[in-house]
């Protein structure tokens, strides 16, 4: 999604947990592990903007992580059939030689399908999305079991918020344009 922009950059994963912190609200979750996520890695990177984000879905008050497995791909995905889910997807922004950090949230809120279990499997079968929040991706096969969205940015449910990130590179000296 970063090359959108024509930028050089370089990729890198950062080690973190993300159990969200008790009492911890799928909002906070998700803007404290994309700040986390850019700290992380500041180090190999001193002299370096270096973007983290994090998108944690939110089902009738209940956070959805990545499922990482079969089985709990199908609890989701049976538990947001028929329902709204809300996708907090947060941007951080770290200069990494001045420590300066910005960070943006992004709502997106997805009506789900009322899908049969067939389907479902199906769908799990063919695109595997255990890595990612909430077990559908809106950007493949996973537009199937999608109602409606609404959201300021098609990029945020993907996960990176672009319009966001161009506002804060701007602010770092960095035009895309």
């Amino acid at each position: 999604m970063l090359a959108t922009l024509q930028l050089k950059f370089q990729t890198a994963a950062p080690e973190v947990d993300e159990t969200p912190l008790a009492n911890e609200s799928a909002l906070q979750t998700s803007q404290r592990l994309s700040q986390i996520k850019a700290q992380a890695v500041a180090e190999q990177y001193p002299d370096a903007l270096i973007i983290g984000s994090d998108q944690v879905a939110l089902l009738n008050d209940q956070q959805l992580g990545k499922p990482m497995t079969h089985d709990n791909a199908v609890r989701q995905l049976r538990a947001m059939r028929g329902n709204r889910v809300i996708f907090y997807t947060a941007v951080s922004l770290l200069n990494a030689r001045t420590a300066d950090m910005q960070t943006a949230l992004v709502t997106t809120q997805v009506d789900f399908r009322q899908v049969s279990d067939d389907e479902i499997e199906r769908y799990l079968l063919k695109e595997q999305p255990y890595h990612c929040a909430g077990s559908a991706k809106s950007e493949g096969l996973g537009i199937a079991l999608i109602q409606r969205i609404q959201g300021d940015d098609p990029n945020a449910l993907i996960g990176l918020p672009l319009i966001k990130l161009v506002d804060m590179l701007k602010k770092q000296g960095v035009s895309i344009l």
